[in-house]
């Protein structure tokens, strides 16, 4: 990315930034919720999950909020770890690089993006199931580490091998596009985290065209 892209900001602070933190709380607090009760689990998934347009639509279950709300919601408890450790992963020094209000509006429009992906899909395959999760907005997250930091290296859990980030991101984004494809991960949404890494992408693009901050 071009270096205007980024504010100067001290990367290596063991702090939580700020919009990382509040992601992380609200992600959580909504878990405890959906925990809570079932009944509560069932309204916040019902009302705050992303349903499918449908063929027919409108779909009396699909609402315009859902398109943002679905990120702060989760399966499982595996569900909600996975997502907020790369959450912090990642995102900790794209926030210290981005600037928060940067970085707030980079991750919001990954899962979007996201969101508009998923919802594509599942209009053509016709099928009526939420979609709940911070991934696409993680994947997006991960594409933008893979194009600030390409040479960093990164340890893998699974395989447990280091590799290039940049690698790692095409990496990711082939696993993605395969399962999507072949349909060989069942309730997993693959196009949303491949919408999140092309929206994110896309924003990096045009924020390359613009002038550099004036500070």
């Amino acid at each position: 990315m071009n270096q205007h892209v980024y504010q100067r900001r001290p990367v290596g602070d063991s702090s939580i930034p700020t919009v990382i933190f509040a992601l992380l709380l609200v992600n959580g607090l909504l878990f405890a919720a959906q925990s809570y009760s079932r009944e509560l689990g069932f309204f916040l998934l019902a009302n705050f999950g992303l349903w499918p347009l449908s063929a027919a639509f409108p779909n009396p279950e699909f609402s315009l909020w859902q398109v943002v709300t679905y990120g702060f919601l989760h399966g499982d408890v595996m569900h909600i770890a996975f997502n907020m450790f790369m959450l912090w992963m990642f995102g900790r020094e794209i926030e210290l690089l981005l600037g928060a209000q940067r970085f707030f509006i980079y991750y919001m429009t990954c899962v979007i993006g996201a969101a508009a992906a998923q919802l594509l899909v599942a209009h053509l395959q016709g099928g009526i199931y939420p979609t709940v999760g911070a991934s696409g907005g993680v994947y997006g997250l991960l594409l933008a580490f893979g194009m600030a930091f390409p040479n960093r290296m990164i340890m893998l859990l699974f395989p447990p091998i280091p590799m290039k980030a940049k690698y790692m991101v095409i990496l990711f984004g082939a696993m993605e596009l395969f399962l999507g494809l072949s349909g060989s991960s069942p309730g997993i949404a693959n196009f949303a985290h491949l919408g999140g890494m092309l929206f994110g992408f896309l924003l990096i693009q045009h924020w390359r065209t613009q002038a550099p901050p004036r500070g």
